[in-house]
């Protein structure tokens, strides 16, 4: 088992966004540490923080997620040492977590009030204006959208009172928070921060958590709003390019194009037919037109050696730009925002120097390399390594079968489409475990039997079906 302590220099700080902390309470959840013990350990470090305040009277205001679960799991931890009161909205929490935490307060020392509407809150006006301190636990992160009844209710008379307001995670919109209690990370300005015992490896690790990252396509949405794809390669290595299409529709873009001089019968894939046996010169206005309409440039899977001086003049036109395989070359290739996917080889091809042994130090070097090149790139390896040059994650999804012919190209086509909708650092964290995940699961099937092929099929399902 891979001790993760030498890794906690790549731990991310500062403010983390709601989706990404969703991530990785995912992450953690798959590590082993349940999401009733999460918010166990976040209720009680808000309880500390109200104790601090040495009230006699807390009114605790709860939501329906997991934020409310939060208040409910502080307010147990408060019966001795305050006269606590818990108001909550009715039909009461939608997460089965936060169900259990409202239930145990049934044998607890709490006053608990439902309250349906308006008419209910103001009947309760008088613990609002006596209480010493009022607990925001309504929203979350989670918050979105106007406030409704009775939530715009709560937040009104809590400004009103007199009493000190401590939120829990992030103030709900517009209540006045005298203190910010955040748990892991902040997630706002002016939050104190809580540690509630999340596992260093959901973070500095992928897993099924960078799932949730992807954005949904919008129901309104029209062909092509989820991303063009322009796959260039081909010639001396005819299959790569089109698993890396596959892959890609897969992945969720809307439009490949396979640019290549070989031609293959894949109805869901447009071919733009390339004249001769490999690509050059003679090419460069139209691969340029096609990179011009692309929102992500797949470039080098089954290019050959010879082609690269066609990637440099093209690569101007590159929006986003995921390098692969042979187009893994000095002069590097770069587009405006451009990811790298060498093996330890390539890696070596591009940097000029072999990466090291140990994982801890191939990741240096991979974030230094980025920091000067100012690119993505995801070092394929038993531990992938993913950095942006100030972020540094680690992959450890895969088998040994996927060392087979083509999963590369399989992973630069998913990594294409990904990155039409997602920050490209983010993307080659899901890319990377969504591949290795689906080599996981192919393998099972197959052996070491495994084909690339295979693997474009389970794509979707890891990706949008949590498989």
């Amino acid at each position: 088992m891979m001790s993760v302590k030498k890794f906690i220099e790549f731990a991310e700080e500062g403010i983390i966004s709601p989706a990404r902390m969703r991530a990785v309470d995912k992450n953690a959840i798959s590590l082993g540490v349940s999401g009733l013990l999460l918010m166990e350990s976040a209720g009680r470090s808000l309880a500390q923080a109200v104790m601090s305040e040495n009230p006699g009277l807390v009114l605790i205001l709860c939501g329906r997620g997991n934020n409310g679960g939060d208040g409910f799991v502080a307010a147990r931890y408060l019966q001795r040492v305050a006269d606590v009161h818990v108001i909550y909205p009715v039909p009461g929490p939608s997460t089965p977590d936060a169900q259990a935490n409202l239930s145990s307060l049934s044998g607890c020392a709490v006053e608990v009030h439902p309250v349906f509407g308006a008419d209910d809150l103001r009947r309760l006006s008088d613990l609002f204006n006596t209480a010493d301190c009022i607990v925001d636990a309504i929203l979350g992160t989670g918050a979105s959208g106007a406030l409704r009844e009775p939530v715009s209710d709560m937040v009104l008379m809590s400004n009103i009172s007199p009493a000190k307001v401590v939120s829990a995670d992030v103030p709900t919109p517009g209540i006045n928070a005298d203190r910010i209690i955040s748990f892991h990370r902040p997630k706002t300005e002016g939050s104190e921060v809580y540690d509630i015992g999340i596992p260093l490896a959901a973070e500095v690790f992928t897993g099924p958590g960078d799932l949730t990252l992807i954005p949904e396509k919008e129901s309104l949405s029209h062909k092509g709003e989820g991303g063009e794809v322009l796959i260039i390669g081909g010639g001396p290595y005819r299959g790569a390019p089109y698993l890396a299409g596959l892959s890609a529709l897969r992945g969720g873009a809307d439009i490949v194009r396979i640019a290549s001089p070989v031609v293959m019968d894949y109805p869901d894939l447009i071919v733009e037919k390339l004249r001769g046996d490999v690509i050059d010169e003679s090419h460069t206005e139209r691969l340029a037109m096609l990179a011009k309409k692309s929102d992500c440039v797949v470039a080098g899977c089954g290019l050959g050696e010879n082609s690269h001086g066609v990637l440099e003049e093209v690569s101007p036109y590159f929006k986003k730009a995921v390098v692969d395989a042979d187009g893994l070359r000095r002069p590097l290739i770069k587009g405006k925002d451009t990811i790298y996917t060498p093996h330890a080889g390539e890696f070596k091809r591009i940097s000029g120097k072999a990466p090291s042994s140990s994982v801890y130090e191939r990741a240096c070097e991979v974030r230094e390399f980025c920091s000067k090149n100012n690119v993505t790139v995801l070092l394929k390896g038993n531990v992938d390594i993913i950095s942006n040059g100030d972020s540094v994650r680690f992959n450890k999804t895969g088998c040994p079968s996927m060392t087979t012919g083509g999963t590369g190209d399989v992973l630069a086509g998913l990594l294409g489409a990904l990155s039409c909708r997602m920050d490209s650092f983010e993307a080659a964290c899901t890319a990377a475990y969504a591949n290795g995940r689906c080599g996981e699961i192919v393998s099972e099937k197959y052996g070491d039997g495994l084909m690339a092929g295979d693997i474009t099929e389970r794509i979707s399902e890891v990706l949008y079906r949590g498989l």
